[in-house]
């Protein structure tokens, strides 16, 4: 079984191989030991990625919008992922991103999942019919179970969540009240007994 650091290592050297920056070839790298970290096949759909990229030029986008489109040919996931990873904070104002056809939609996730821990907000990344929940770049929920090579994606849709507790105000509550009866009262003794509170110099 490869380790994730050669995973890395040769994600990164193919990256630059295939004509993309030092810098970018280094995000790739760190992204692709992501994927394969929580179960994705990584490698496999950025190997294939790398061989449909000889024959066809996909689409460059640098400045991302609440809607894009593509002109002619699906979107370069990388340099989507990577312009979305830089303007992040922006975006996150506009609440809801979609894009219109981005080629090996697998390789575009690891971007936005960084973009979670970077904004400190929860991600909902949907490709087609399948979903991912992005949390803080820590973990993924999805209904993606395949090991599988992913395309494209025709609808991407990027949402994202306000940060709320998970519990009602009356469960906060309960739960407080029940924790302070770990409280103890200070009494003389507790004093008298407490760090630094003898009396006696035993130097």
């Amino acid at each position: 079984m490869k380790s994730l650091s050669e995973i890395d290592t040769t994600s990164k050297r193919a990256s630059r191989a295939a004509g993309y920056s030092w810098g970018i070839s280094e995000e790739v790298g760190k992204n692709i030991r992501m994927l394969e970290m929580f179960g994705l096949p990584g490698i496999k759909n950025l190997n294939d990625y790398y061989k449909k990229k000889k024959e066809r030029k996909f689409e460059n986008i640098n400045i991302i919008n609440a809607d894009n489109k593509t002109v002619k040919t699906e979107f370069c996931p990388i340099i989507a992922g990577t312009n979305f990873l830089d303007q992040a904070k922006f975006l996150e104002t506009l609440k809801e991103i979609k894009f219109h056809k981005i080629a090996y939609p697998l390789l575009f996730l690891p971007f936005i999942s960084r973009t979670s821990e970077i904004i400190g907000k929860r991600i909902l990344l949907k490709l087609d019919e399948n979903k991912f929940l992005l949390n803080f770049n820590n973990n993924i929920y999805s209904n993606f179970l395949k090991n599988e090579i992913l395309e494209v994606a025709t609808n991407v849709f990027v949402e994202f969540i306000q940060n709320s507790d998970s519990f009602s105000e009356m469960d906060w509550k309960e739960l407080y009240k029940l924790s302070e009866n770990t409280f103890v009262e200070e009494t003389e003794s507790l004093k008298q007994s407490g760090a630094g509170a003898g009396l006696t110099d035993n130097d």
